[in-house]
């Protein structure tokens, strides 16, 4: 082939990919920046609606009952509020320390034997619910005392059909791994805010949402709860919105290998997710079906962009522009590297965001692959990510 051809179509891939990965980044939020705002139709509700909270766990004795009394003890009306917590197969304790709570008949242990994973442990706690609204807790959230009733307000519009709060993430160990964590996250709830007020998010937080109770439909259990069941409820003609005042806190991962795993079976079951649910990305759902375009599916092309734009500048690299467009690339990963090299321990910016950037897309290759592949993940650990 030419050379001067070869050049051409490398500098076409180049600035393609770079052009993927800004528009990802910054041109999705600028662009939902620009669109005409769709307010919440909030309304003085009548009386307060009776809230069951959920909560799935497995091996959880160190967090299960601090979790459960934060529920128990909130800014709502202890008549309305009740828990029930779903013991997938645990062998620590986690049931006993559930059942010494029970008594007072707010809380009510089920034991899943055995062990089902998550979202089967959801459906069964759901069957089980007597709120109109479900929320959603991990069993390490922590809520804030005012966090139930704050997350059920967005119900009063009638167009509403699943909330989702902010969910910071604890980093007291001081990783690379908790500050990416972190900063992502900060991100992420960036996003949603702007797609609220467009229409609906993409994509929620998990330890601290909340459905109609009329809305929930069972899912399979190696289906992600948090992705499938709020495109259901677009399906459904209902929002989906965030709502920063409705807080939560966890502790965020310590291990790189943990956090690794984790995104990985995380983005599996988005794949698997999008692939389902593809007919959301069908010209008639309009605005939404760009979101889902964006946010999600070409979300998870960027490594490709990062493959493509490294070995195109590396073609290119004859010119000095694109040799230091080349370097600087170079810099990032050996940044990256490095921060992966000290287990994640080098806390410094200028190092844990592109090792956290990396990580991140790299779990997403690795989720690619094993979604080509037909592999499908029902069972993790959540203290060790996957």
């Amino acid at each position: 082939m030419p050379a001067g051809l070869i050049h051409g179509a490398s500098a076409v891939v180049f600035w393609a990919c770079v052009a993927l990965m800004m528009y990802v980044y910054v041109g999705y939020p600028l662009t939902l920046l620009a669109l005409r705002r769709r307010p919440l139709r909030l309304e003085k509700p009548t009386s307060l609606p009776r809230v069951t909270v959920v909560i799935a766990a497995y091996n959880e004795v160190e967090h299960i009952r601090e979790t459960v009394c934060n529920k128990l003890t909130q800014d709502y009306p202890p008549e309305l509020l009740d828990v029930v917590v779903v013991s997938d197969g645990s062998e620590d304790g986690t049931d006993a320390a559930v059942s010494g709570l029970a008594a007072g008949g707010r809380v009510k242990l089920l034991r899943q034997e055995p062990r089902r994973g998550k979202t089967a442990a959801l459906n069964r706690a759901v069957e089980e619910a007597r709120g109109d609204i479900v929320v959603f807790s991990d069993a390490n959230s922590w809520y804030e005392a005012d966090a139930v009733g704050r997350l059920v307000v967005p119900f009063s519009d009638p167009d509403v059909g699943y909330v989702t709060g902010q969910l910071t993430y604890e980093d007291p160990g001081r990783t690379a791994v908790g500050g990416g964590s972190g900063l992502y996250m900060r991100y992420e709830s960036w996003l949603r805010r702007l797609e609220t007020h467009v229409g609906s998010v993409v994509g929620v937080n998990g330890g601290i949402d909340a459905v109609r109770r009329s809305l929930y439909q069972s899912m399979r259990a190696d289906h992600q709860p948090d992705f499938v069941l709020p495109l259901r409820v677009i399906l459904a003609g209902f929002r989906v919105v965030y709502w920063p005042e409705a807080a939560a806190r966890e502790t965020a991962l310590g291990r790189q290998e943990d956090e690794f795993h984790m995104r990985v079976r995380v983005s599996l079951r988005a794949l698997h997710t999008l692939w389902e649910m593809r007919r959301l990305l069908a010209p008639r759902f309009g605005l939404y079906a760009f979101q889902l375009l964006v946010h999600k599916v070409l979300r998870y092309l960027v490594f490709v962009a990062m493959a493509g734009t490294f070995a195109a500048s590396a073609l290119l690299a004859g010119t000095s522009f694109y040799l230091a467009l080349f370097g600087l690339q170079a810099l990032f990963y050996g940044l990256a590297l490095l921060g992966a090299l000290s287990g994640g321990r080098i806390r410094a910016r200028v190092v844990f965001v592109p090792f956290y950037f990396c990580l991140v897309n790299l779990a997403a290759a690795a989720a690619m692959l094993r979604f080509l592949r037909g592999e499908r993940q029902v069972l993790w650990n959540p203290r060790l990510g996957g």
